[in-house]
């Protein structure tokens, strides 16, 4: 079997309860705990590491519970280091739903500001990418490799399987990062930035990716 076609066959990890997190999801939290968006919606534990990093985790646990429901959640089978969550197109009044489980699930972990910071920065930057990818692209939300097992291609591997899923659909991607030092490995497989944004919560730069379909045997 041909090595992609065997990893098309992703797992989705045990995710844990609250405060049982998977390891891939402790895996995120490890690779993206300073992430400008991330320290903004956490920052009401600032001077408690410990339940800033609780916190931290359970998110990610809810994204990958998210990802898998809305689009795919990919993991590697012979390593639980990172996860790359994505968001298929769906009818509206499931993604409407999707958003009010959400929000009481971030009522329940969140502090006061955190949860304020957080629809801050998604009404900032939800219409900025309406404006410029389609509605029918799938979107890279969450992609992390713990930092001890970066440098090993894991992030391409997370990758690729749903590159090709979205290259034989015909789909085009997209993705929004805070980290410049990622923007070449996101280039390496075919995505290309198309315009950049200051968050006024965070005050840091991001960009938005987009990545078009390739051309692929069908």
């Amino acid at each position: 079997m041909h090595f992609y076609e065997w990893l098309k066959r992703r797992m989705t990890v045990p995710l844990g309860e609250r405060g049982h997190a998977s390891a891939n999801a402790v895996s995120l939290a490890d690779a993206l705990e300073n992430d400008p968006f991330y320290a903004a919606i956490t920052g009401d534990f600032s001077c408690d590491d410990a339940q800033r990093r609780e916190v931290l985790e359970a998110y990610f646990d809810y994204s990958m519970k998210e990802g898998a429901r809305l689009g795919c959640c990919t993991v590697l089978p012979d390593d639980d280091s990172g996860a790359a969550i994505w968001i298929k197109p769906k009818p509206k009044e499931h993604l409407s739903q999707s958003k009010l489980e959400k929000h009481r699930f971030l009522e329940s972990i969140l502090g006061r500001n955190g949860l304020a910071d957080y629809h801050r920065i998604i009404g900032f930057m939800s219409p900025r990418a309406d404006q410029v990818v389609d509605s029918d692209v799938w979107y890279l939300s969450i992609l992390g490799v713990s930092p001890h097992a970066q440098g090993r291609g894991f992030g391409r591997r997370l990758l690729e399987p749903t590159l090709d899923e979205a290259d034989r659909a015909n789909a085009g991607c997209y993705l929004e990062t805070y980290s410049p030092r990622s923007i070449s490995f996101y280039e390496r497989l075919g995505f290309r930035c198309i315009v950049s944004h200051v968050e006024p919560v965070t005050s840091s730069e991001y960009w938005i990716m987009v990545r078009m379909p390739r051309d692929v045997q069908r």
